[in-house]
Protein backbone atom coordinates (compact mmCIF):
# COMPACT_ATOMS: atom_id res chain seq x y z
CA UNK A 1 0.00 0.00 0.00
CA UNK A 2 2.79 2.42 0.90
CA UNK A 3 4.82 1.62 -2.20
CA UNK A 4 1.87 2.04 -4.57
CA UNK A 5 0.69 5.30 -3.02
CA UNK A 6 4.14 6.88 -2.69
CA UNK A 7 5.11 6.01 -6.27
CA UNK A 8 1.98 7.59 -7.73
CA UNK A 9 2.39 10.86 -5.81
CA UNK A 10 6.21 10.98 -5.48
CA UNK A 11 6.70 14.15 -7.63
CA UNK A 12 4.56 16.10 -5.16
CA UNK A 13 7.00 15.23 -2.36
CA UNK A 14 9.90 16.39 -4.53
CA UNK A 15 8.22 19.79 -4.98
CA UNK A 16 7.56 20.03 -1.24
CA UNK A 17 11.17 19.25 -0.30
CA UNK A 18 12.58 21.85 -2.72
CA UNK A 19 10.34 24.56 -1.24
CA UNK A 20 11.26 23.63 2.33
CA UNK A 21 15.04 23.42 1.88
CA UNK A 22 15.71 26.03 -0.82
CA UNK A 23 14.56 29.15 1.02
CA UNK A 24 15.18 31.52 -1.90
CA UNK A 25 12.97 29.60 -4.31
CA UNK A 26 9.86 31.71 -4.71
CA UNK A 27 6.69 30.10 -3.43
CA UNK A 28 4.61 28.93 -6.38
CA UNK A 29 1.80 26.53 -7.12
CA UNK A 30 2.78 22.86 -7.09
CA UNK A 31 2.34 22.35 -10.87
CA UNK A 32 4.55 25.39 -11.56
CA UNK A 33 7.32 24.08 -9.29
CA UNK A 34 7.20 20.66 -10.94
CA UNK A 35 7.34 22.17 -14.43
CA UNK A 36 10.29 24.30 -13.35
CA UNK A 37 12.16 21.22 -12.06
CA UNK A 38 11.46 19.26 -15.27
CA UNK A 39 12.57 22.18 -17.45
CA UNK A 40 15.84 22.73 -15.55
CA UNK A 41 16.78 19.17 -14.59
CA UNK A 42 15.00 16.80 -16.94
CA UNK A 43 11.79 14.78 -17.19
CA UNK A 44 12.78 12.22 -14.55
CA UNK A 45 14.05 14.79 -12.01
CA UNK A 46 10.80 14.72 -9.94
CA UNK A 47 11.48 11.00 -9.36
CA UNK A 48 15.10 11.48 -8.26
CA UNK A 49 15.77 9.40 -5.15
CA UNK A 50 12.67 7.24 -5.68
CA UNK A 51 14.27 3.88 -4.88
CA UNK A 52 15.93 4.74 -1.54
CA UNK A 53 12.89 6.71 -0.40
CA UNK A 54 10.46 3.95 -1.35
CA UNK A 55 12.65 1.30 0.30
CA UNK A 56 12.84 3.22 3.59
CA UNK A 57 9.17 4.20 3.49
CA UNK A 58 8.00 0.64 2.92
CA UNK A 59 10.20 -0.70 5.72
CA UNK A 60 9.12 2.11 8.04
CA UNK A 61 5.40 1.72 7.36
CA UNK A 62 5.52 -2.08 7.52
CA UNK A 63 7.19 -2.04 10.94
CA UNK A 64 4.93 0.81 12.09
CA UNK A 65 1.74 -1.05 11.17
CA UNK A 66 3.10 -4.28 12.66
CA UNK A 67 4.16 -2.57 15.90
CA UNK A 68 0.90 -0.61 16.18
CA UNK A 69 -1.35 -3.64 15.64
CA UNK A 70 0.77 -5.95 17.81
CA UNK A 71 0.69 -3.52 20.73
CA UNK A 72 -3.01 -2.98 20.15
CA UNK A 73 -3.69 -6.72 20.25
CA UNK A 74 -1.77 -7.08 23.53
CA UNK A 75 -3.35 -4.07 25.21
CA UNK A 76 -6.94 -4.19 24.00
CA UNK A 77 -7.31 -8.02 24.15
CA UNK A 78 -10.72 -8.21 22.50
CA UNK A 79 -12.13 -5.13 24.22
CA UNK A 80 -13.26 -1.99 22.49
CA UNK A 81 -10.41 0.33 21.55
CA UNK A 82 -10.55 4.02 22.43
CA UNK A 83 -9.22 7.21 20.89
CA UNK A 84 -6.80 7.70 23.80
CA UNK A 85 -5.37 4.20 23.44
CA UNK A 86 -4.94 4.67 19.68
CA UNK A 87 -3.03 7.91 20.32
CA UNK A 88 -0.68 6.30 22.87
CA UNK A 89 -0.06 3.27 20.65
CA UNK A 90 0.63 5.54 17.68
CA UNK A 91 3.20 7.54 19.67
CA UNK A 92 4.98 4.39 20.90
CA UNK A 93 5.05 2.77 17.46
CA UNK A 94 6.18 6.03 15.86
CA UNK A 95 9.00 6.49 18.38
CA UNK A 96 10.37 2.99 17.88
CA UNK A 97 10.21 3.05 14.09
CA UNK A 98 10.48 6.59 12.77
CA UNK A 99 13.08 7.88 15.21
CA UNK A 100 15.19 5.08 16.66
CA UNK A 101 15.44 2.92 13.55
CA UNK A 102 14.92 4.91 10.36
CA UNK A 103 16.35 8.42 10.92
CA UNK A 104 19.76 7.54 9.36
CA UNK A 105 17.97 6.17 6.27
CA UNK A 106 15.89 9.34 5.91
CA UNK A 107 18.95 11.58 6.31
CA UNK A 108 20.68 9.74 3.45
CA UNK A 109 17.50 9.69 1.37
CA UNK A 110 17.01 13.44 1.75
CA UNK A 111 20.59 14.08 0.60
CA UNK A 112 20.22 11.77 -2.43
CA UNK A 113 16.84 13.20 -3.35
CA UNK A 114 18.21 16.75 -3.47
CA UNK A 115 21.46 15.86 -5.23
CA UNK A 116 21.69 17.58 -8.60
CA UNK A 117 19.02 20.15 -7.77
CA UNK A 118 19.51 23.69 -9.06
CA UNK A 119 19.26 25.64 -5.82
CA UNK A 120 18.49 29.38 -5.62
CA UNK A 121 20.17 29.63 -2.20
CA UNK A 122 23.93 30.07 -2.64
CA UNK A 123 24.52 29.07 1.01
CA UNK A 124 23.66 25.43 0.20
CA UNK A 125 26.67 23.13 -0.19
CA UNK A 126 26.11 20.63 -3.06
CA UNK A 127 26.62 16.90 -2.53
CA UNK A 128 28.29 14.28 -4.70
CA UNK A 129 27.25 10.80 -3.61
CA UNK A 130 27.52 7.70 -5.80
CA UNK A 131 24.74 5.88 -3.98
CA UNK A 132 23.34 4.93 -0.58
CA UNK A 133 26.51 3.25 0.73
CA UNK A 134 28.75 6.08 -0.45
CA UNK A 135 26.42 8.63 1.15
CA UNK A 136 26.66 6.83 4.50
CA UNK A 137 30.44 6.69 4.14
CA UNK A 138 30.88 10.38 3.27
CA UNK A 139 28.51 11.62 5.99
CA UNK A 140 30.28 9.58 8.70
CA UNK A 141 33.73 10.57 7.39
CA UNK A 142 33.07 14.30 6.96
CA UNK A 143 30.42 15.06 9.58
CA UNK A 144 30.65 12.27 12.13
CA UNK A 145 28.35 9.34 12.86
CA UNK A 146 25.91 11.51 14.85
CA UNK A 147 25.13 13.44 11.65
CA UNK A 148 23.09 10.40 10.60
CA UNK A 149 20.65 11.35 13.36
CA UNK A 150 20.30 15.00 12.27
CA UNK A 151 16.73 16.11 12.86
CA UNK A 152 16.10 13.59 15.67
CA UNK A 153 14.59 16.19 18.01
CA UNK A 154 11.86 17.34 15.59
CA UNK A 155 11.42 13.68 14.59
CA UNK A 156 10.67 12.79 18.20
CA UNK A 157 7.99 15.47 18.27
CA UNK A 158 6.72 14.35 14.88
CA UNK A 159 5.75 10.93 16.22
CA UNK A 160 2.51 12.74 16.99
CA UNK A 161 1.90 13.02 13.22
CA UNK A 162 1.11 9.33 12.60
CA UNK A 163 -0.37 9.15 16.11
CA UNK A 164 -2.84 11.96 15.32
CA UNK A 165 -3.46 10.38 11.91
CA UNK A 166 -4.30 6.98 13.38
CA UNK A 167 -6.36 8.53 16.19
CA UNK A 168 -8.59 10.37 13.69
CA UNK A 169 -8.69 7.41 11.30
CA UNK A 170 -9.60 4.78 13.92
CA UNK A 171 -12.07 7.11 15.61
CA UNK A 172 -13.86 7.89 12.33
CA UNK A 173 -13.75 4.21 11.38
CA UNK A 174 -15.43 3.14 14.63
CA UNK A 175 -18.21 5.71 14.14
CA UNK A 176 -18.89 4.49 10.61
CA UNK A 177 -18.89 0.83 11.67
CA UNK A 178 -21.66 1.57 14.16
CA UNK A 179 -23.87 2.42 11.19
CA UNK A 180 -22.70 -0.14 8.62
CA UNK A 181 -21.15 -3.60 8.53
CA UNK A 182 -17.90 -2.67 6.81
CA UNK A 183 -16.01 0.23 5.27
CA UNK A 184 -16.48 0.92 1.59
CA UNK A 185 -13.54 1.91 -0.62
CA UNK A 186 -14.78 5.49 -0.62
CA UNK A 187 -15.11 5.51 3.18
CA UNK A 188 -11.51 4.33 3.67
CA UNK A 189 -10.24 6.85 1.11
CA UNK A 190 -12.10 9.84 2.60
CA UNK A 191 -11.38 9.25 6.30
CA UNK A 192 -7.75 8.39 5.47
CA UNK A 193 -7.42 11.70 3.59
CA UNK A 194 -9.04 13.74 6.38
CA UNK A 195 -6.91 12.09 9.08
CA UNK A 196 -3.67 12.82 7.25
CA UNK A 197 -4.68 16.39 6.39
CA UNK A 198 -5.29 17.20 10.05
CA UNK A 199 -2.03 15.58 11.20
CA UNK A 200 0.04 17.23 8.46
CA UNK A 201 -1.27 20.76 9.03
CA UNK A 202 -0.71 20.59 12.79
CA UNK A 203 2.89 19.35 12.51
CA UNK A 204 4.13 20.98 9.29
CA UNK A 205 6.48 23.63 10.83
CA UNK A 206 8.41 20.82 12.52
CA UNK A 207 8.52 18.92 9.23
CA UNK A 208 10.13 21.95 7.59
CA UNK A 209 12.86 22.08 10.26
CA UNK A 210 13.28 18.30 10.04
CA UNK A 211 13.93 18.48 6.27
CA UNK A 212 16.51 21.26 6.66
CA UNK A 213 18.35 19.40 9.43
CA UNK A 214 18.34 16.12 7.53
CA UNK A 215 19.76 17.81 4.45
CA UNK A 216 22.34 19.52 6.66
CA UNK A 217 24.05 21.37 3.79
CA UNK A 218 23.19 24.97 4.71
CA UNK A 219 25.89 27.27 6.01
CA UNK A 220 25.39 29.39 9.10
CA UNK A 221 26.89 32.85 8.71
CA UNK A 222 29.13 34.45 9.83
CA UNK A 223 30.87 31.27 10.96
CA UNK A 224 30.12 29.69 7.58
CA UNK A 225 29.70 26.30 9.22
CA UNK A 226 27.36 23.52 8.16
CA UNK A 227 23.94 23.45 9.75
CA UNK A 228 23.31 20.00 11.18
CA UNK A 229 23.04 20.28 14.93
CA UNK A 230 19.93 19.75 17.01
CA UNK A 231 20.82 22.96 18.85
CA UNK A 232 19.68 24.89 15.79
CA UNK A 233 16.02 23.80 15.83
CA UNK A 234 14.79 26.93 17.61
CA UNK A 235 17.19 29.07 15.57
CA UNK A 236 15.71 27.71 12.33
CA UNK A 237 12.15 28.38 13.45
CA UNK A 238 13.01 31.95 14.49
CA UNK A 239 14.99 32.60 11.31
CA UNK A 240 12.15 31.32 9.14
CA UNK A 241 9.59 33.55 10.83
CA UNK A 242 11.89 36.59 10.77
CA UNK A 243 12.68 36.29 7.06
CA UNK A 244 9.38 35.06 5.64
CA UNK A 245 6.78 35.69 8.34
CA UNK A 246 4.68 33.01 10.01
CA UNK A 247 3.73 31.63 6.59
CA UNK A 248 7.39 30.81 6.01
CA UNK A 249 6.88 27.85 8.33
CA UNK A 250 4.26 26.53 5.93
CA UNK A 251 6.18 26.95 2.67
CA UNK A 252 5.42 23.92 0.49
CA UNK A 253 2.35 22.95 2.52
CA UNK A 254 0.19 22.81 -0.62
CA UNK A 255 2.42 20.17 -2.19
CA UNK A 256 2.77 18.33 1.12
CA UNK A 257 -0.98 18.17 1.66
CA UNK A 258 -1.62 16.97 -1.86
CA UNK A 259 1.10 14.32 -1.57
CA UNK A 260 0.50 13.07 1.97
CA UNK A 261 -3.29 13.24 1.94
CA UNK A 262 -3.62 11.41 -1.37
CA UNK A 263 -0.85 8.97 -0.42
CA UNK A 264 -2.38 8.21 2.98
CA UNK A 265 -5.86 7.84 1.50
CA UNK A 266 -4.65 5.42 -1.19
CA UNK A 267 -2.47 3.58 1.35
CA UNK A 268 -5.39 3.04 3.74
CA UNK A 269 -7.59 1.96 0.83
CA UNK A 270 -5.06 -0.69 -0.26
CA UNK A 271 -4.45 -1.60 3.41
CA UNK A 272 -8.14 -2.29 4.07
CA UNK A 273 -8.51 -4.30 0.85
CA UNK A 274 -5.42 -6.40 1.57
CA UNK A 275 -6.57 -6.96 5.17
CA UNK A 276 -10.00 -8.12 4.02
CA UNK A 277 -8.46 -10.36 1.35
CA UNK A 278 -6.06 -11.89 3.90
CA UNK A 279 -8.88 -12.77 6.28
CA UNK A 280 -10.85 -14.24 3.39
CA UNK A 281 -7.92 -16.43 2.32
CA UNK A 282 -7.43 -17.56 5.93
CA UNK A 283 -11.11 -18.44 6.14
CA UNK A 284 -11.72 -16.00 8.96
CA UNK A 285 -14.26 -13.23 9.42
CA UNK A 286 -12.84 -9.74 9.46
CA UNK A 287 -14.10 -8.38 12.74
CA UNK A 288 -15.68 -4.96 12.65
CA UNK A 289 -14.61 -4.34 16.29
CA UNK A 290 -11.01 -3.04 16.21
Amino acid sequence: GSMTAMTVFFPLDTARLRLQVDEKRKSKTTPAVLLEIIKEEGLLAPYRGWFPVISSLCCSNFVYFYTFNSLKALWVKGQHSTTGKDLILGVVAGSVVNVLLTTPLWVVNTRLKLQGAKFRNEDIVPTNYKGIIDAFHQIIRDEGVLALWNGTFPSLLLVFNPAIQFMFYEGSKRKLLKKQLQLTSLDAFVIGAIAKAVATTLTYPLQTVQSILRFGRHRLNPENRTLGSLRNVLYLLQQRVRRFGIMGLYKGLEAKLLQTVLTAALMFLVYEKLTAATFTVMGLKHSRKH
